[in-house]
């Protein structure tokens, strides 16, 4: 063996390592989770449907909505583009990711399946711990993180039918991590176009369409003025 190569890490070490990575999403998670699972309890789903959800679905701020949806009955055709609404931002930042997963092997559908906001927080500066397996130790990450937000869910549900209380408001803590995300970004860019843009159109949606419907007008702005933008965004990008 060559001495200066290191022997493969150990799968209790890579397993160690993603979890230590993962441990600062576990506390939002499970508590955000919490707050779905008591919101879904409410509107008269058990904890069946709270475990799927997370399980299946595992889209945060979209799980969120759906309770609205379900609860209203909305149909599927407005499920299908709210959904793709709201979750459409995976599609840009997911674009850096492709290079780190195309050769992901058997781990590469749940990677896609699993790249969140916060694990891709973690995992988007490519940095793998030493002799570990990086599409493994990114299984892993990914992994944990959905566990911390199914478990959260679940324990929401139990403890929404074993501990009745008012659950009014409980569905901003979702907007309150969206601001959260949104401050921090806005600290660590110099570039705040983007974050401008999104400001403003969804102002302006929410004054044309109402608080009801200026969602998907919104997204759709945004959009479309991010794509007319990206030349010069990408020019300043490069200048720097």
């Amino acid at each position: 063996m060559n001495q200066a190569q290191k022997p493969p890490a150990r799968p209790a070490g890579a397993v160690k390592e993603a979890f230590v990575t993962s441990v600062p999403v576990m506390a939002g998670y499970v508590v955000l989770g919490i707050g779905f699972g008591i919101l879904l309890h409410d509107a008269g789903y058990g904890v069946a449907w709270s475990f799927a959800m997370a399980l299946l679905i595992y889209a945060g701020s979209m799980q969120y909505v759906g309770v609205g949806l379900l609860a209203g009955g909305a149909s599927v055709i407005t499920a299908i583009l709210t959904t793709v609404m709201v979750n459409a931002r995976h599609l840009f930042y997911s674009v850096s990711m492709i290079e780190r997963y195309q050769n992901a092997g058997r781990y590469k559908p749940y990677l896609i399946f699993a790249l969140t906001d916060e694990t891709y927080s973690l995992l988007c500066d490519g940095k793998t711990p030493a002799g570990a397996d990086p599409d493994k130790y990114r299984f892993l990450v990914s992994l944990f993180d959905q566990c911390y937000w199914v478990i959260g869910c679940v324990l929401g549900s139990i403890l929404g039918a074993a501990l009745p209380f008012s659950t009014a408001g409980i569905e901003f803590s979702m907007t309150a991590l969206f601001i959260a995300s949104f401050t921090q970004q806005w600290l660590d860019s110099r570039e705040h176009t983007p974050a401008i843009v999104g400001l403003i159109a969804s102002l302006v949606c929410l004054l044309l369409f109402g608080p009801e419907d200026f969602l998907i007008p919104a997204m759709l702005a945004i959009t479309a003025a991010l794509t007319a933008l990206r030349p010069r965004l990408s020019g300043k990008g490069a200048a720097k």
